[in-house]
């Protein structure tokens, strides 16, 4: 009995002694991750050594955007992520996001010594990160919350891209031919499932509003880089051309209008229509300023004629972020994130990207299945907006 005894002692010890070596055996391997990955961003990503890599900030931003794209680039249906990449991904992040607790600024504190108070500098997390770090946090959880939500039977399921099945269905986004196909019950969705389905949408909604707030906030407050500058024409109707400036510059102007007449079918157009006002509004802004007055860049347009302009143009701008969340980076955006030096800024506009397109994707797929559910119900109803999305995202403007 005694030895039976010592025989389980020494078996029960050996267990644990395995499972302290793997636990041991998963530190040292984070530990190692841990170091390659904060060697590139030393290195900016120049392995050689030569000091010919990328800033610190954008660095960060690519480290940020390649870990998403790894993370969350399967993530194509409806459905709770695997809890490795899960895992991955929450370690991963905290590991960049730790930077941010070492971003700080000075500020004043009274304190009281001996009897006597004192105003002394201490410092705090920088006041911008201290703000939207957490908030940024909230939202990435919400949406890995929203994935598990679809965990289980949900009447729906995906039928494979290369089932005859999937081919004699109509897809919402014809084009995007990669994407698994929704299959619902013969009679559509219940009430009940539809009422949930829609929830989640409006929640994920509100994630990607917030994240787009975010993100255009950190962008508008990047500096524009003199390299970009350089290449812009000497007045915004050059940049605008004829057609768009006299849109713009008309004594009544409705942004929902002017949108209307333009073409818009393809994210190239899109793209190019941002680029072209983005670069009439940093132009415009230029001619305000005191500096450039005096400057070739000076012109025989009203002071307050020009704010207009501006006002107007950045309406449009903020229209197409709202209504197309999935277009493509402009040049003035792609131009302030690689020339930008600010590590708090370059994680607050890659987190604050990344958490958007993930939110507009998970929006989609959702819509997707509703797409689907609709033709069970009407199946004439083929001239449904292929993307219903762009109208959900509408908002109300000025009209200045």
């Amino acid at each position: 009995m005694v030895r039976a005894a010592e025989d389980d002692e020494q078996n029960a010890n050996s267990g644990l002694g395995g499972e302290s070596t793997s636990n041991n055996d998963d530190k040292t391997s984070d530990m190692e991750q841990m170091k390659e990955k904060f060697t590139k961003l030393l290195l900016g990503e120049d392995m050689s050594g030569g000091g010919k890599g990328v800033s610190s900030a954008l660095a960060l931003s690519n480290a940020i955007t390649n870990l998403a794209a790894s993370v969350f680039g399967e993530q194509s249906r409806l459905e709770p992520m695997p809890p490795e990449r899960q895992a991955r991904w929450r370690k991963e992040m905290d590991w960049l996001l730790s930077v941010t607790d070492h971003i700080v600024e000075f500020v004043a504190s009274k304190q009281n010594t001996n009897g006597v108070n004192m105003e002394v500098m201490v410092t705090r997390q920088r006041s911008d990160l201290h703000m939207n770090i957490p908030a940024l946090r909230k939202l990435d959880a919400m949406l890995i919350e929203c994935l598990d939500n679809f965990k289980g039977d949900h009447e729906f399921t995906y039928v494979s891209k290369n089932d005859n099945e999937a081919k004699s269905m109509k897809k919402r986004e014809e084009d995007k031919w990669w994407l698994p196909t929704p299959k619902v019950p013969e009679n559509g969705l219940s009430d009940a499932t539809r009422k949930w389905l829609q929830f989640q949408k409006d929640s994920v909604h509100q994630v990607l509003k917030a994240a787009l707030a975010i993100n255009a906030q950190i962008l508008m407050e990047m500096e524009v880089p003199e390299s970009y500058t350089e290449t812009l024409p000497k007045n915004g109707r050059a940049s605008l051309g004829d057609y768009i400036y006299k849109s713009i510059t008309v004594d009544h102007f409705d942004p929902d209008v002017f949108l209307s007449s333009m073409d818009l079918s393809v994210d190239l157009k899109l793209v190019d229509l941002k680029n072209r006002i983005e670069a009439s509004v940093v132009i415009w802004k230029r001619k305000m300023s005191a500096k450039d007055a005096r400057s070739g860049w000076g012109s025989g347009v009203s002071l307050e004629k020009r704010e207009q302009f501006e006002d107007r143009a950045e309406t449009i701008l903020l229209i197409l972020k709202q209504r197309y969340p999935g277009i493509p980076q402009s040049t003035l955006e792609i131009s302030k994130i690689e020339n930008n030096r600010d590590v708090g800024h370059a994680i607050l506009e890659s987190y604050s990207r990344i958490l958007e397109s993930l939110a507009h994707k998970v929006l989609s797929r959702i819509e997707d299945v509703q797409h689907a559910d609709a033709l069970t119900q009407d199946p004439s109803s083929q001239s449904l907006k292929m993307n219903s999305l762009k109208g959900s995202l509408k908002i109300e403007t000025s009209g200045k």
